[in-house]
C-alpha cells in the first residue's frame, strides 16, 4: 500500500505506499462482489467517487499522527504532520525506525533529510503517501474495482471510522480493506489483500489529531541544516516509446512517469511507473552487462515481502518489473516488451 514508486532517497511511495492467484479465486471473488453479505451494502457507491473523497480529504485538511506499516514480519513507524495554508499543502513525515531519515514537502517539491551525511536530496514530483490513496487522475476505477460499505463501524487509533472493501473484477490486482473517518473522510487504517482474502499488509494511525489540534510548528524539522549538503536529483523526462520500447499495458493501467535517473553506479537507469489509480508497477530498463549478479537481477519471477518482482532480458536490455500486483501481472507486463531500435540508432 506504501509503495508507490522508487526514490533515490530511498523512501517507497505507495505502488501503493496493493492480487488474485488463480481463475477460480477470481470467479469467487466476482461472485462475493454482486452478492449481498450481511450487513454489508454493494455498489452503495462508485469506486472512483469513493476514493475521491478520502484524497481530497488526505490533500486539504489538517492532520498530525503516527502510523505503522507492517509487510510480514517487519513494521515501520513513521510520524506525519500535514497542514494547509495560503501556499498550499506542507507535509513533515519522520521515520521513527532504523536510520533516522526525515521528509518535508511543500506542494510538489520534497526534500529529504540523511542525516548520517549531513544531506538533503531535493526531488519535484508529487508524492502522495499515507493517508493518501489515489495516483494520478482520470482512471476508470470502476471498471476494475467493486466497492462494498460496511454498516458496523470499528474503532482505530480512538476513532471510529466505517469498514470499506475495495475488490477487483479481475485477477491482475489485490484488493483492499480501508477504515474511513465518516465525518472528515480521512483514512485512517488500510489493508491490502490477496485472492484469499489473506492480508499482506497494512498501514494505520496508531494516534491521530485532526484540526485546530494540529500545530504548524511541528513542520519544523529539529535538525541543523546550515552546513547539509543539498543536491537536487537529476531525473530527465524521456519517452519510452520513441525510443524503441513497445509496451502492452495490462488493462486499467496507464503511464505515470517515464523518467531516466543516473544511479550509485553512475549509470543511467530508465524508470516507468504505471498505474490503474490505485496499484503501481515501476519498471526499470538499464544495459545488460555479462558479469552483472544473477543474486541481484534474478530471472523470472521472486517476492520481497508484499512485493512481486520479475525480471527478464531483452536484447542487451535488463528490465525488473516491481510492484504489489500479482506476479502474474509482472509476469504478462514484462513478457509483451518488445525492443525494436528507432532509425539512426547504434546497435
Amino acid at each position: 500500500m506504501e509503495l508507490k514508486g522508487i526514490s533515490l532517497c530511498g523512501g517507497k511511495r505507495a505502488l501503493a505506499d496493493k492480487a488474485i492467484k488463480s481463475w477460480g479465486l477470481a470467479l469467487l471473488l466476482a461472485f462475493a462482489a454482486t452478492t449481498p453479505a450481511q450487513g454489508a451494502e454493494p455498489f452503495a457507491e462508485q469506486v472512483s467517487a469513493f476514493l475521491q473523497q478520502t484524497q481530497q480529504a488526505a490533500r486539504n485538511s489538517d492532520y498530525a499522527g503516527v502510523f505503522t506499516y507492517q509487510q510480514g514480519a517487519n513494521m515501520q513507524s513513521s510520524r506525519i504532520v500535514h497542514v494547509v495554508d495560503g501556499t498550499g499543502e506542507r507535509e513533515r513525515l519522520v521515520i521513527l525506525d532504523g536510520e533516522p531519515r526525515e521528509f518535508i514537502r511543500h506542494n510538489d517539491t520534497v526534500q529529504c533529510l540523511v542525516p548520517a551525511k549531513e544531506l538533503v536530496l531535493v526531488e519535484k514530483h508529487r508524492m502522495d503517501r499515507f493517508p493518501g490513496v489515489l495516483l494520478g487522475e482520470n482512471h476508470d476505477l470502476d471498471s476494475h474495482y467493486v466497492l462494498r460499505l460496511h454498516d458496523a463501524r470499528q474503532r482505530v487509533a480512538g476513532h471510529e471510522c466505517m469498514p470499506v472493501e475495495i475488490l477487483p473484477r479481475d485477477e491482475l490486482r489485490y484488493g483492499y480493506r480501508f477504515c474511513v473517518d465518516p465525518k472528515s473522510k480521512l483514512l485512517i487504517k488500510a489493508q491490502t489483500i490477496d485472492g484469499e482474502g489473506e492480508v499482506i499488509n497494512q498501514i494505520a494511525f496508531t494516534s491521530l489529531q485532526q484540526g485546530s489540534a494540529v500545530q504548524a510548528h511541528e513542520l519544523e524539522t529539529s535538525w541543523d541544516l546550515r552546513n547539509w549538503r543539498k543536491v537536487q536529483v537529476a531525473t530527465q523526462t524521456v519517452d519510452v516509446a520513441k525510443l524503441g520500447w513497445r509496451v502492452v499495458l495490462p488493462p486499467g493501467f496507464q503511464h505515470s512517469t517515464q523518467v531516466s535517473r543516473p544511479m550509485k553506479s553512475g549509470k543511467p537507469v530508465m524508470q516507468m511507473v504505471l498505474t490503474d489509480g490505485l496499484a503501481a508497477i515501476s519498471v526499470f530498463i538499464e544495459q545488460f552487462q555479462p558479469s552483472q549478479d544473477s543474486r541481484v537481477m534474478p530471472k523470472g519471477p521472486a517476492r520481497n515481502g508484499a512485493m512481486n518482482i520479475y525480471g527478464a532480458r531483452i536484447g542487451d536490455h535488463w528490465l525488473t518489473a516491481i510492484g504489489e500486483v500479482p506476479v502474474a501481472t509482472l509476469h504478462q507486463l514484462v513478457e509483451h516488451i518488445e525492443y525494436v531500435p528507432p532509425a539512426g540508432a547504434l546497435h
